[in-house]
């Protein structure tokens, strides 16, 4: 059998080959996105020019942040990326552009948890279509933000975006029923701001369906937001009022105008100068209708190229971020080509190295496996050549010992020399089959393996000698192998002949353990001892130490005269 050591480490080597060989392969796979912590560097910096108003550098960097972000392991982030890009082109009324870039995130809002996002996204598509009068989609959008998951005030505000539609619809008693029950929520009722917003809406719905309930609404809202000083949300107001008074009074409504184009002058929301001023126009008199004409015309012509600029500049920051991925693409094509071709010419190399080291190894694994099976033979050889010579001298001395048996039986032994010759007789049998027969008989490696080795010792009992055995009995002996319980069998029968025969030993210990997959025996006697210099080669120490190395074990002797004898034997169990 090939050693199981030898396998398991040609197996491990083997696989490390392979592994290597993947490596050098995996290498080429190009890496089209950034990782995680990258792609949050950018988008802190995107966040960073965002709350600064450069709105420009903003969305350059969501826009890198996304090209750069996987939306299948990073889902938020790409979302978030979307979101705020799509804001920034809203707010320069760029809905178009606006619109197409929310698409881009459609698809993923399934896999974000974040309800937020989600909710964000659908408020900005349902404000891009509100500005681009396809009102039945701007309805849908907002009524999915009303049934996510998400806090009472985004609630809220999905049900005041739902009557934004319904007034663009002009369907608006639909629209008061909503916004009257949102102006009796305390949680409105806490933030003046959004409160005068409701109260502005219900005013202009009381206002179309010239209810004279509008004012009061209007007056409300105005003295709400002249407590909070906001000089756009005054305008709106303003303006409102102006609409209002435009037919019953248009010295008063001329005056709100003025006061709300002055208002959205102080903001610089253009959109709602110009829209103011078309009221104006409208209220002139002749010595102020020229003025007004002409900043109209002014103002109309900036506002379209500012929002032409913008609608460019954020297109071509997303075609050049496209043409420079496409390019990188093109340029890791054909780095990979590349690198294919060393990876095939390597690949040949290494299965040339495999094939060289794979003969080196079977040629190793043969040479182990040869002189294993030659050591077994030996090992074999000398147990069938024992269990021979044991059984042919046991035949001899049997005719021996009759011939004894017969001498006492016919002689008179009260006689000195009679009793002397059959002691002679009888210790020269015993000598010959103590040196010979005991060490050559066969030995049972069976189920009884343990009752024979302890037979074996406990010949060795005599009223001067005393032999004491440790861990016999916490040996496994039925998962030894053969040839190795013969070993041990054999020399512990060394050892205590040698002792009998030598050291005039009056007590032995013998130590049995096993540990580590590993059997060790443990000798030692309090005889005379012996001087391991003049050790003699025929000695039956020397048989001792062949026995042991044939099973690959290790062996120790310490002894010195007159101060006992002791060997530490230690061997694997295969």
């Amino acid at each position: 059998m090939i050693p199981q050591k030898i396998l398991v480490y040609l197996y491990i080597f083997f696989i490390l080959l392979v592994f290597s060989s993947c490596q050098k392969k995996g290498i080429f796979i190009p890496k089209e996105t950034k990782s995680k912590t990258e792609v949050r560097k950018l988008i802190t910096t995107a966040d960073h020019f965002n709350t600064a108003k450069q709105f420009d550098s903003a969305f350059y960097y969501y826009n890198k942040a996304k090209i750069n972000c996987n939306p299948g392991n990073n889902t938020d982030d790409y979302v978030y990326c979307i979101w705020n890009m799509a804001e920034i082109q809203q707010n320069q009324d760029d809905f178009i552009g606006s619109e197409n870039t929310v698409k881009e995130a459609l698809p993923f809002l399934s896999s974000t948890k974040n309800s937020i996002y989600k909710w964000n996204i659908h408020t900005i598509s349902g404000n891009n279509y509100i500005n681009l009068y396809n009102y039945d989609c701007a309805f849908y959008s907002f009524n999915k933000t009303l049934h996510l998951k998400t806090d009472e005030t985004r609630k809220l505000k999905a049900k005041s975006n739902i009557a934004s539609v319904l007034i663009k619809q002009r369907k608006y008693n639909e629209a008061l029923d909503i916004l009257l029950s949102l102006s009796l929520n305390r949680i409105i009722q806490h933030h003046p701001e959004y409160y005068s917003k409701i109260l502005d809406k219900i005013g202009f719905c009381y206002f179309k369906l010239e209810d004279k309930d509008a004012l009061s609404y209007y007056t409300k809202s105005l003295a709400i937001k002249s407590k909070l000083k906001n000089d756009s949300e005054l305008g709106k107001t303003y303006y409102y009022l102006a609409e209002y008074y435009q037919k019953v009074n248009p010295a008063l409504s001329l005056k709100y105008a003025n006061l709300s184009y002055e208002k959205y002058t102080i903001t610089n929301c253009i959109d709602n100068r110009l829209r103011t001023l078309a009221l104006l126009i409208k209220n002139s008199p002749d010595s102020e209708l020229k003025r007004n004409s002409m900043t109209y015309v002014a103002l109309t012509d900036s506002v379209f190229e500012i929002k032409q600029k913008a609608k460019n500049l954020f297109a071509r920051i997303k075609y050049d971020s496209k043409k420079e991925k496409e390019e990188n693409l093109k340029l890791k094509s054909q780095k990979i080509k590349n690198e294919l071709q060393l990876a095939r010419q390597e690949t040949r190399n290494i299965i040339s190295y495999i094939i060289i080291i794979l003969a080196l190894v079977f040629i190793i694994i043969l040479y182990f496996y040869l002189n294993s099976k030659s050591k077994r033979e030996k090992l074999k050889a000398t147990y069938h050549s024992e269990t021979s010579i044991s059984k042919k001298l046991h035949d001899e001395l049997a005719n021996d010992v009759y011939h004894a048996m017969v001498f006492a039986e016919n002689t008179d032994l009260s006689k000195p020399e009679n009793k002397k010759q059959l002691l002679d007789n009888l210790d020269t049998i015993y000598s010959r089959s103590g040196d010979i027969s005991k060490e050559k008989y066969p030995i049972s490696t069976d189920k009884d393996y343990l009752i024979a080795l302890k037979q074996m010792i406990s010949g060795f009992y005599t009223s001067n000698i005393n032999v004491l055995l440790n861990g016999l009995d916490t040996i496994v002996w039925n998962e030894i192998e053969k040839t190795q319980k013969i070993t041990i069998y054999r020399t512990v029968q060394e050892l205590l002949v040698n002792m009998k025969k030598h050291s005039k030993a009056t007590l032995v210990v013998i130590t049995f353990q096993e540990n580590n997959n590993n059997i060790s025996i443990d000798y030692t006697d309090n005889g005379q001892g012996i001087d391991l210099k003049k050790i003699v080669v025929k000695n039956g120490l020397h048989n001792v130490e062949n026995r042991i190395s044939a099973v690959k074990g290790s062996i120790a002797i310490e002894s010195n005269p007159e101060k006992g004898f002791k060997v530490f034997i230690k061997f694997p169990l295969v």
